[in-house]
């Protein structure tokens, strides 16, 4: 298999198109090829590992996680004060967000987060 544009694909999918090939006993390669420098970390972490959570994470860190509602595929999110990974810090934002929101549903004491989540819902068509 021969994969131009490597940079296109996450890790994940490039570790899909690779267990394409090599199916019985017969010898198989999967060759990517990329014409952006910067991308040999990415390539080298598919090399060394089969895991595909692991490639999964090492993707994640090194493009980062690009749109939660839009098309763009990496990249850093809108969202600056928190890393995607930490369980505990969104566990106990989404319970402070909760508690607002039972107290004002409206968000009228919040006028300024109010205009955000309205932003926000308009960018995304949340109906």
């Amino acid at each position: 298999m021969v994969i131009e544009g490597a940079e296109r694909f996450g890790l994940a999918q490039l570790h899909q198109f690779r267990g394409r090939v090599g199916r019985a006993h017969h010898q198989s390669y999967c060759f990517l090829f990329t014409s952006h420098a910067e991308q040999k970390n990415r390539l080298e972490a598919l090399v060394n590992t089969t895991n595909g959570f692991e490639l999964a994470e090492i993707d994640l860190t090194l493009r980062g996680p690009g749109d939660m509602f839009g098309t763009r595929q990496s990249g850093l999110p809108n969202l600056r004060i928190a890393s995607l990974t930490d369980i505990a810090l969104i566990a106990e934002t989404r319970t402070h967000a909760k508690k607002l929101f039972e107290q004002d549903p409206t968000l009228q004491s919040w006028p300024t987060l109010k205009s955000l989540v309205e932003e926000y819902a308009n960018k995304t068509h949340r109906e």
